[in-house]
C-alpha cells in the first residue's frame, strides 16, 4: 500500500487500540500523516512512537470522542501539525452490554456518547474545514452488523451503529457538492470489543498471541484488525473517489457491500387500510417477507 496516500492528512480516532491502531498504521504506511487519537496518553504515543520508527508522521490527541471539544482538537492538530486534513476515521467507542431490563441510563449514554455523537462532532468538525478548504474529503465512518441487523444484549450499541449509518447515507448527499465523499465501513474482527461474547474469548486471546485465526472463522468475517484496515487505506484513496452513501463491510475473508433498507413488498387499498382488511390479506401479503433479525456468529 505504500504510497497511495503520500502527502495526505488522515485523523484516527480511538486509534489506540485493535481495529483504530491497524487503521492507523495502515494510513501511514500508505504514506499519510496520521493524527492518532485516544483517551489514554500511552497507548497514543505508542501507536505514534511505531508510526515514526517506521519513517512515518504521526501527532496525538489525547481526548474523548463525543465531546465537541475531542473532534476538533483532532482537526486542529491536523493543520498545526501537517497543514491539511483529507480523511477523518470516526473510530472511537466503548461497548456496555446488557439485556433492555437491565440496562443503566449511564451506560447507554455512554455508549451512544461515543458511538453517535462522537461520529457526528467528528464528522461536523471535518465537513466544516473541508468545506472551507474546498479541497474536497473522506469521512470514514465506522458501523457494526449489530446496526444493520440488532444482535441481543446491545441495545445501545446497536441504536447508535445504526444512527451511524443513517449519517453516512445523509452525508453523503450533503456534502455531494464539496466533492467529500462519505461512506460507513462495517468491520468485524477478533478484538477486545468482542471478546465478551460467549464463544470467542479464547479465539481473541489466541490471536492477541499470534496464533492463526481458524478458517472457520476467517470465512465468516472473523480475522485480525490488520485484515479490515486496508479497506480504509482504500477509501482514503484516489481510486475511491466515486464511491459514497455505502455500507461496506470486511472482515478475515470477506468484503461485503450492505444493503440499504428498503421496502421488501408493498400493496394500495384505496382509501386506506382497515384493521379488518390488514388481519384479512396480512397471510397473503406477508408471506416471504418477514424479515430476519439478529447475527449469526460462528461459535
Amino acid at each position: 500500500m505504500s504510497g497511495v496516500l503520500d502527502g495526505q492528512v488522515a485523523i484516527v480516532t480511538g486509534a489506540g487500540r485493535g481495529i483504530g491502531r491497524a487503521v492507523a498504521l495502515a494510513m501511514a504506511g500508505a504514506g499519510a500523516a496520521v493524527v492518532v487519537n485516544d483517551v489514554e496518553a500511552q497507548v497514543a504515543e505508542a501507536v505514534a512512537d511505531e508510526i515514526r520508527a517506521a519513517g512515518g508522521r504521526a501527532g496525538t490527541v489525547v481526548a474523548p470522542i463525543g465531546p465537541t471539544e475531542g473532534a476538533e482538537a483532532c482537526v486542529a492538530k491536523a493543520i498545526e501539525a501537517f497543514g491539511r486534513l483529507d480523511t477523518m476515521v470516526a473510530n472511537a467507542g466503548v461497548l456496555r452490554d446488557s439485556v433492555l431490563w437491565k440496562t443503566e441510563d449511564e451506560a447507554f449514554d455512554l455508549v451512544v456518547q461515543t458511538h453517535l455523537r462522537g461520529a457526528f462532532t467528528c464528522g461536523r468538525a471535518a465537513a466544516r474545514h473541508f468545506r472551507a478548504a474546498g479541497q474536497g474529503g473522506r469521512i470514514l465512518l465506522v458501523g457494526s452488523p449489530a446496526g444493520q441487523r440488532g444482535n441481543f444484549g446491545q441495545t445501545a450499541y446497536a441504536a447508535a451503529k445504526a444512527g451511524v449509518a443513517a449519517m453516512a447515507r445523509t452525508w453523503s448527499m450533503e456534502l455531494s457538492r464539496a466533492n467529500v465523499t462519505v461512506n460507513a465501513v462495517i468491520p468485524t474482527a477478533l478484538t477486545r470489543m468482542v471478546a465478551s461474547i460467549p464463544g470467542l474469548k479464547d479465539a481473541v486471546a489466541a490471536s492477541e498471541r499470534g496464533e492463526p485465526v481458524p478458517d472457520r472463522l476467517r470465512k465468516a468475517g472473523l480475522g485480525t484488525p490488520g485484515d479490515v484496515a486496508p479497506l480504509f487505506v482504500f477509501l482514503a484513496s484516489a481510486a475511491a473517489a466515486g464511491i459514497t452513501g455505502q455500507c461496506i463491510g470486511i472482515g478475515g475473508d470477506r468484503l461485503a457491500i450492505w444493503s440499504h433498507p428498503d421496502e421488501a413488498t408493498m400493496r394500495l387499498q384505496p382509501g386506506g387500510w382497515s384493521e379488518a382488511q390488514i388481519r384479512a390479506r396480512w397471510e397473503e401479503f406477508a408471506r416471504d417477507h418477514i424479515q430476519s433479525v439478529g447475527l449469526e456468529l460462528p461459535l
